[in-house]
């Protein structure tokens, strides 16, 4: 007969799987409480109409910090240059209608903002400068052109159908929210499953050995900033049609809310660690605190309030944790 030999976990693994386990049901549990908090201050906190208007409200944003979310995990901390992407996604888009009609200037609005991704990834990526100086140099750029182009006044757009499919519903959802679900469901494989996404950690994580494993670093990081650059450009072009106008102060905060989105998801701002889908959570839970401010009486102005404390607290704890794990 053979003897069954038990392994008892050491306190190292222990802890491993709890914070492993928290790390599962922190947003789940979040928006719970949200819901329930929610339920008890306003009847009409869980009416479908109310749900649907917080989710749609809040996609653009959301397109923002899926991108961002990849900015994060590779290291480069976040893109200070998002509101002046959406601008100009939005301006071009609604601007170029006489001359290349809504469709083609819908792709000439991601097009200009790509280009501004791919400026800011050549810069972080390739030339190794400081992302955060760097893409908020380069907003800067943009949104001076921006009001130069069109005097800082209002642009507006063209009756159209395309614009018109963006403000319908499918199956009772608005477009605007299928198009963020869409993307999230492209982007959380392509970050969990795939050689990019591998990549992306592995850049965040350690940079030297990233680079010494022939992974390519420069590539990867400068890949992030250009996908934020277009998902900052669609979020703007879907604004300026659905509006039907758009002024260069129309992304102003935007990428403020997705950072918060993205810490609130658990992604590390330092890099090596996240989720597209806790980032889907946490633009969730956003949308939440907004909703639950307002409907509760409070100033509007006590959101920033909320949000900024939460990010304080979370980027915090974050450094506490890498601090700790560093000593241990």
């Amino acid at each position: 007969m053979s003897a069954t030999t038990t392994t008892t976990p050491t306190a190292e693994e222990r802890r491993g799987a709890r914070s492993a386990l928290v790390s599962r049901i922190s947003i789940p549990l979040a928006i719970v409480v949200l819901v329930i908090i929610g339920a008890v201050i306003s009847p009409s906190f869980l009416s479908v109409s109310n749900l649907t208007n917080v989710l749609n409200a809040n996609a653009a944003v959301g397109l923002v910090a899926l991108g961002m979310t990849f900015v994060a995990v590779c290291g480069g901390m976040a893109d200070l240059s998002v509101p002046a992407n959406v601008a100009m996604g939005a301006l071009v888009a609604l601007g170029g209608q006489p001359a290349l009609g809504p469709v083609g200037a819908a792709l000439a609005g991601l097009a200009v903002a790509t280009l501004g991704g791919i400026v800011n990834g050549v810069l972080i990526g390739y030339l190794k400068l400081n992302s955060i100086i760097t893409t908020l140099g380069t907003g800067f750029v943009l949104l001076g052109l921006a009001q130069l182009l069109i005097g800082g006044g209002i642009v507006y757009g063209e009756p159209n159908a395309l614009a018109d499919f963006l403000r319908s519903s499918a199956l009772g959802i608005p477009i605007f929210i299928w198009i963020f679900a869409v993307v999230a469901a492209i982007l959380i494989p392509l970050l969990s499953r795939t050689a990019f996404g591998r990549w992306n950690f592995a850049v965040g994580g350690n940079y030297e050995a990233a680079e010494a494993s022939t992974v390519p670093v420069r590539f990867t990081q400068a890949s992030a900033f250009v996908l934020t650059g277009f998902l900052a450009g669609l979020c703007g072009v879907l604004l300026g049609l659905t509006n039907g106008q758009a002024r260069p102060i129309i992304g102003t905060g935007y990428e403020f809310v997705a950072i918060t989105a993205v810490v609130i998801g658990g992604t590390s701002l330092f890099g090596g660690s996240g989720s597209v889908l806790r980032t889907v959570g946490g633009v969730i839970i956003t949308a939440l605190i907004g909703n639950l401010i307002i409907l509760g009486g409070l100033p509007t102005q006590s959101t920033g309030l909320v949000t900024g404390a939460i990010v304080l607290v979370a980027v915090g704890f974050d450094v506490y944790t890498r601090r700790k794990a560093g000593r241990e």
